[in-house]
């Protein structure tokens, strides 16, 4: 199937060749016939010009070489300027698919030829009748100047037709890979960050407390088998949009998640103080990337202030969804904090970008942590 356009425009090649063959024979541009030039004369430098157009797809410099002296033959023994007509089909192909060391612009091209061509036509267009040498080369060099501008400016487009395509293509690439990586990063880090802090507990309390121990072992064995369902389900999501399959159909996390956090923050010794005053409902988009701005900060001060306070503000109203979070900071008997790598701050301006929000995070003052965000919609 591909090579059935690639056949029709040989067969179009093949076709013009057919008509540039011809066209000496008919051309008003074609001089008064002298004695000096037989019929069979034209003929031969006719379809010695015309013939090579059906390969000029193949060859086009080569082609392009062979008619252009061939028609400077058939200008010098007086066939007159219509072969270069062929010759800027030929000249077209060229310009079309060479590229071309940077120099005069097609524009500039293409204006002196239309100046070359006014000039002409008021000089003596009206009288023309085949016109002598100096006029019929003039003619030749104007009709393959604009042709060449005209390929040019074609091959030119096409390439900037191409660049951004590619640049689209590129980009959006760029943005799949964020776009995964923050999903991965929501959906793992909060579980696995929960799952040391409670691992660090039970290692330190396994030979004198061994009650609490089991409990945080038995915190880290639910939260570990919740993070392989996320997990799971964001592969399967992930490979069905790359097969092309049915879109998930699992419910949009939202704002009705949100216990479900604050008990997971609590089972790591995170008191939290969550107060939703919503007097509208946002949009999924909206409250799935308010979701995961909550995530991110609880498992922040889990890993980094625990055990400690902290509060849980959201208000949505006149299409504004506010989220203020902020901690007490680390409290009496602070765990080890468990290193990260500051991926959380960053998809959380990311995610709030994506929806032309705001986010501000840093120290209070006097202690504690606060993530401020605004979510428009």
């Amino acid at each position: 199937m591909g090579d059935i356009p690639r056949r029709r425009l040989i067969m179009l090649d093949v076709l013009a060749a057919v008509g540039f063959a011809l066209l000496p024979q008919v051309s008003v541009l074609r001089p008064a016939v002298s004695g000096e030039v037989s019929g069979s004369t034209v003929w031969l430098l006719s379809l010695s010009i015309a013939l090579p157009l059906a390969v000029r797809r193949l060859w086009p410099v080569p082609v392009f070489g062979f008619v252009l002296t061939t028609a400077c033959v058939a200008l010098a023994v007086g066939v007159g300027p219509a072969p270069f007509l062929a010759t800027a089909y030929a000249l077209y192909m060229v310009a079309t698919t060479r590229r071309r060391q940077p120099g005069l612009s097609a524009v500039f091209i293409a204006g002196l030829c239309a100046a070359g061509a006014a000039l002409l036509t008021a000089t003596g267009g009206q009288s023309y009748q085949g016109g002598t040498k100096v006029v019929q080369v003039v003619f030749g060099l104007l009709v393959l100047g604009a042709t060449w501008a005209a390929g040019t400016a074609v091959r030119e487009r096409r390439e900037s037709t191409r660049r951004a395509i590619e640049q689209a293509t590129e980009q959006a690439k760029v943005e799949e890979r964020l776009r995964i990586a923050r999903d991965i990063h929501d959906v793992v880090t909060h579980s696995v960050g929960l799952i040391a802090v409670k691992a660090g507990v039970a290692n330190h309390v396994v030979d004198t407390r061994p009650e609490e121990a089991r409990e945080a072992l038995t915190v880290i064995e639910d939260v570990a088998r919740s993070a392989l369902r996320d997990m799971r389900a964001t592969l399967n999501v992930l490979r069905r949009e790359q097969e092309g399959g049915a879109q998930d159909l699992r419910p949009v996390l939202g704002l009705s998640d949100l216990p479900a956090l604050v008990r997971t923050a609590e089972a790591a010794g995170v008191r939290v103080d969550l107060r939703s005053r919503c007097a509208e409902e946002p949009p999924d988009g909206v409250a799935l990337s308010a979701f995961r701005v909550v995530q991110e900060a609880l498992t922040n001060i889990i890993k980094h202030a625990a055990p400690t306070g902290c509060r849980v503000h959201l208000t949505a109203e006149q299409g504004t969804l506010t989220i203020d979070i902020a901690d007490d900071g680390p409290g009496p008997g602070q765990r080890p904090t468990v290193p990260g790598g500051g991926m959380g701050l960053v998809g959380m301006k990311e995610r709030v970008a994506a929806h032309g929000g705001t986010l501000t995070a840093g120290p209070q003052p006097g202690t504690g942590f606060r993530v401020l965000a605004t979510l428009p919609y």
